[in-house]
């Protein structure tokens, strides 16, 4: 049984103390307080500003480096890495740049990536899925059917959906894009949900449709395209609604 996915981890939740300074750190380091080359303050420094331990700042700084966005070196100190090391198909890193909000740049880069995997995913799946898969993808369908008018239930069965299809193809590592997939149907949710148009609803839960029927007539390319297709046509309702906040905004000044 697939487990019933939320978007709690975007949420304020209650986080160990060397989380919380990972987390104030890295939201830093990825907004460019820290650029790439700078030196971060000294341990003394960190340890009046947050009011924890040495052993909890050390924590912190070994998890900013697993993240690869800083290296620590003795008689140098620590150093924020170039962007090129930073890792953002790790799930805390693409929450801490969910927290500054959404641009037309990331969300693009999130797109091709899904555009690279998830027909692949699509296609597998056509070939491994099996009645319970297909089951489970009908039944996402069905719930985004029933969401009109509510975005949250309407992103919960989009995010099962295509966590359902990754775990069908049988490709682990396909399953383990989840948290990109994630991010980039919570950058649909905040930006321009489906639910909000009646129409584009519909559409949004016939691709999806679509690519179910695919999957279970064995139809590899049919479902890689059906994949494609809502992929593109979640992307081109975001850059509509990117472009229209610019307009507001030039607007205004």
């Amino acid at each position: 049984m697939l487990a019933r996915p939320n978007f709690s981890r975007f949420a304020e939740t209650a986080l160990s103390s060397h989380d919380q300074v990972a987390r104030a750190l890295g939201g830093e380091i990825l907004a460019g307080v820290y650029p790439p080359g700078a030196k971060l303050p000294s341990e003394a420094e960190m340890l009046a500003r947050f009011g924890v331990s040495r052993t909890v700042l050390r924590e912190a700084f070994k998890t900013l480096t697993a993240k690869g966005l800083i290296v620590s070196r003795t008689r140098v100190g620590t150093t924020v890495l170039d962007s090129a090391h930073w890792n953002f198909f790790d799930a805390d890193v693409l929450t801490w740049k969910v927290s500054q909000g959404f641009d037309m740049a990331f969300v693009r880069d999130l797109a091709a990536i899904r555009l690279a995997i998830e027909p692949a995913a699509a296609q597998a799946a056509a070939e491994q899925a099996t009645e319970a898969d297909i089951a489970v993808m009908r039944d996402c369908v069905a719930r985004m059917g029933d969401a009109p008018g509510d975005a949250g239930e309407f992103a919960t069965a989009d995010l099962e959906f295509h966590k359902a299809v990754g775990q069908a193809s049988g490709n682990v590592l396909m399953r383990s894009l989840s948290a990109v997939i994630e991010t980039a149907l919570l950058a649909s949710f905040r930006m321009s949900s489906p639910v909000r148009e009646a129409e584009v609803h519909e559409e949004s839960v016939k691709g999806h449709s679509r690519i179910v029927d695919a999957i279970e007539a064995r139809d590899g390319e049919g479902a890689a395209q059906a994949m494609r297709d809502i992929i593109g046509h979640g992307f081109a309702r975001l850059e509509r609604a990117g472009s229209g906040g610019a307009r507001k905004k030039r607007g205004k000044d």
